[in-house]
Formats: structure tokens, C-alpha cells, sequence
């Protein structure tokens, strides 16, 4: 162990092999435990030279009845229908809520987590920027057992509850609609290949041409980063492949609107030339022409259960011990897809 590094009741938990709330219970001489099972664990803490955290211990105990959010983009509806699952339902249970957005800046969100941290807000529930590709800022807030919880642009190491959507369950179904379509040359536009939610989509749209045999074609998987501008690039870059792909699955519906606006000013019909959907079920989908095609993804109940799940946690009402909740998704297609096969 480091000189001067202070003990974490997960560290003790993690080398015991026990939960967190276990070896809290032990500490604290719960007599739900087995006095075997206490007894080990107080003696691993004294061996490890475990000293409570007096900072959290205080901070648990005079609450003071506020969350700290902190989202990408407050302008994203998705991102603002989140938004307001959690706070109607950080409301009902009494709490406030401080909203951050880090405007797609990993700088950003770590200066956020420091002024939230700083205000002493009860708990954090943080969706990472695009930006995010190193976590020592959250590995940080989890060793001063500081309570946060991870949502939609999740990082799967970090032990803590995380709620995403079935977002590879999606991209299949909408790849595999592509492919119901007609299509069979797909090229997947993705955002920054750190983002979980990159990942996750690419999974699903290469299992729908897996199963129609068809092999991945590296120069169909696009990235860009999600401005304006780069998606004007890769919406010329597709434009300019010989022959035209028949399909275009892009990650996100601005994502895909971007790309849309560009070929009808450059003359290529969709759905005629190419079938083309996105994800999310942006309001603007809806209205674009063609309507576009995506998948629904309810913002709105992700924020309910992040926030229900987290103020549980620190009620007390359910363990400390992180868990993953995956919320489905739905199609929904609409013209932009509708090929004559």
C-alpha cells in the first residue's frame, strides 16, 4: 500500500471477496452477520490499517438533500428528457437536483465533478462526454466512496450501478430492417470509438450482417466526431463511394439528419438511392423528409430508474453493491427505409 494512501471499505471488500455493505455492516458490529464473517473482516480491516472516512461519514449523515447531475448536452432532447425523469423523481423523494453539462468536454466534466463535490451534493449521476477516454477523475470519486452512479455513456470498469439501454439490441434491429429492406451493402457511421455507446451499436449492426452471411467490411464503418462539420465530411466521403452503398445506419438521429441535408443538397434520393436510419428517436426525425427511421430510446424512464436505484442506495433500502440496468429499445421505421425490393 501506498505512504499515505487511506483504505477504502472497498479495497477491504474486494480482497475479502465480500460486498461493500458487508463489510460496512461488520464495522458498524451488525448483528446480521455471523460473528465469524465479522470477525475477519475487522481483522483484515486492522491489518490493512483501515481508518472510516470521517469527510464521507460526515457528509452521510448531515445531508443535504441534493443530487448533482451532469449530462453532455442540456440542449440534446434526449439528454433533456433525462433530465426530467430525474428530477420529478429526485423531487418526489425530497431531493434537488444541480444540473452540470459538460458540453462534450472531458475538461469540462472533471471541473463539474469538482464544483458538485465542492457543494456537497448527497451523490453524482454522470453520462461521460465524448471527449472521455480516461477515468482516473471517476476512479477517484469511487475511492473516496464518494456515491455516483453511471447512465447511458457508461465506462464498464468502474464498479459502480450503471443504466443503459440494450443499445447493441437496437442497432441490430435496425440493421437487420435494413437488411429486411433489401439492403446489403450497410455502412455503419459511428461516433467516437471510446464512447460505449459506439461500441455497443457497432456490436449489434456487425451480429445482423453476421447472420445474413455477410463479412465486415472495414471501409463501411465510418467515425466521426459528432460536430457539424465532421458529419458533413462523412457525409461526403459516402457520397463519393463507388458504387453507393444501399444503406446507412447512422449512431445518432442528429447524426443522421446531418447527413440527409447534405445529399439532398447534392442530389442523392433517399430512400430510392440509399435507405438510411438513425437512433435515438430525435423529435427532428420525425419531421425531416423523408421521416426518418430510429430507434426509440425513452430518456425520460433511464432518468427515473438512475436516480429511484441511487436514492435507494443511499437510503439504505437496497445494498451498496453496483448493478447494471438495461432498459430495451423499439424500432420505428418510417420512410427514409422504405425500399422497393
Amino acid at each position: 500500500m501506498k505512504k499515505g494512501h487511506q483504505v477504502t471499505m472497498k479495497e477491504i471488500a474486494k480482497k475479502l471477496g465480500v460486498s461493500v455493505s458487508t463489510v460496512s455492516r461488520a464495522l458498524k458490529d451488525s448483528p446480521e452477520l455471523h460473528e465469524e464473517t465479522k470477525r475477519k473482516i475487522v481483522e483484515t480491516a486492522k491489518e490493512m490499517n483501515y481508518q472510516p472516512n470521517l469527510l464521507a461519514q460526515s457528509l452521510r449523515i448531515s445531508r443535504t438533500k441534493t443530487l448533482g447531475v451532469i449530462v453532455p448536452e442540456i440542449t440534446s432532447h434526449f439528454f433533456a428528457s433525462c433530465i426530467s425523469g430525474i428530477q420529478d423523481f429526485a423531487n418526489k423523494r425530497g431531493y434537488n437536483v444541480m444540473i452540470c453539462q459538460s458540453n462534450e468536454s472531458i475538461d469540462q466534466e472533471i471541473a463539474n465533478i469538482k464544483t458538485l463535490v465542492a457543494s456537497q451534493v448527497d451523490a453524482l449521476m454522470i453520462s461521460l462526454s465524448r471527449e472521455t477516454n480516461h477515468y482516473e477523475h471517476l476512479f477517484e470519486l469511487y475511492n473516496r466512496e464518494i456515491p455516483f452512479v453511471l447512465f447511458d455513456r457508461v465506462q464498464e470498469d468502474i464498479p459502480v450501478s450503471k443504466v443503459t439501454f440494450n443499445d447493441a439490441g437496437g442497432a441490430y434491429q435496425v440493421t437487420n430492417h435494413l437488411l429486411e429492406s433489401g439492403c446489403r451493402s450497410i455502412v455503419y457511421v459511428s461516433g467516437p470509438e471510446d464512447l460505449y455507446i459506439s461500441k455497443k451499436r457497432k456490436e449489434g449492426y456487425l451480429k445482423a450482417l453476421r447472420e445474413y452471411g455477410i463479412e465486415e467490411n472495414p471501409a463501411f464503418i465510418k467515425v466521426t466526431d459528432l460536430t457539424e462539420a465532421d458529419n458533413i465530411r462523412i457525409a461526403k466521403e459516402i457520397a463519393a463511394m463507388d458504387p453507393l452503398p444501399d444503406g446507412v445506419f447512422c449512431m445518432i438521429d442528429p447524426l443522421a439528419v446531418d447527413v440527409l441535408t447534405y445529399w439532398k443538397s447534392v442530389g442523392i434520393k433517399v430512400p430510392e438511392q440509399i435507405a438510411l436510419a438513425g437512433f435515438t428517436n430525435n423529435p427532428t426525425s420525425a419531421v425531416v423528409e423523408p421521416p426518418l427511421t430510429t430507434v426509440s430510446q425513452p430518456g425520460y424512464e433511464m432518468g427515473k430508474l438512475a436516480v429511484s436505484h441511487l436514492l435507494d442506495q443511499l437510503d439504505g433500502l437496497v445494498s451498496d453493491d453496483p448493478i447494471s440496468i438495461v432498459l430495451d429499445t423499439t424500432l420505428v421505421p418510417r420512410k427514409s427505409s422504405q425500399r422497393t425490393i
